[in-house]
């Protein structure tokens, strides 16, 4: 995954964040959680025995970042009142747009509903808040994220009612 996770940020995101940026976020921001791992929670997608794709749905209260974030809080949400999270969406470059992101996504929302959760909340990427708002996620507000060196990575906060 964390070969995958590099790749994805390298070819997908060099249009909305430089170098710098997504240098300082890799392993921090853009990492694998092990506690998503460990939870089931983590979905990957493989195709031809290649990983094309990988997301999680999350019932922890950490909103977004690898092992390695800063503040990471792993203390469990509690359905019916707080809202699940969708984090760590990355696709292959050569697979990117053809649904391989849709489809975790849609698996991810099924499973958090079926462990009772009645609310969505993720950490956009700029790269990735089109594919959230196609899913009929809102923008909550637009944030950004401290990075070493005095960097920020400009995130959108956004939010789906569960049907």
């Amino acid at each position: 995954m964390k070969e995958l996770i590099a790749l994805s940020v390298e070819g997908l995101q060099s249009r909305d964040y430089t170098a710098q940026q997504r240098a300082a976020a890799l392993d921090v921001i853009f990492g694998v959680d092990s506690q998503l791992v460990r939870d089931g929670t983590y979905l990957l997608a493989e195709l031809d025995g290649k990983l094309v794709g990988c997301g999680a749905w999350s019932r922890r209260n950490n909103r977004f970042g690898g092992d390695n974030v800063a503040g990471k809080d792993d203390n469990l949400l509690e359905p019916g009142r707080d809202a699940a999270r969708i984090r760590s969406f990355f696709i292959h470059p050569d697979f990117a747009r053809r649904g391989i992101g849709s489809v975790i996504l849609r698996e991810c929302e099924s499973r958090a509903s079926g462990a009772g959760f009645t609310r969505l909340e993720l950490v956009a990427t700029v790269t990735g808040e089109a594919l959230y708002a196609a899913h009929g996620y809102t923008v909550d507000s637009r944030d950004e994220v401290p990075l070493a060196g005095g960097l920020k990575l400009p995130v959108i906060p956004m939010s789906k009612p569960l049907r």
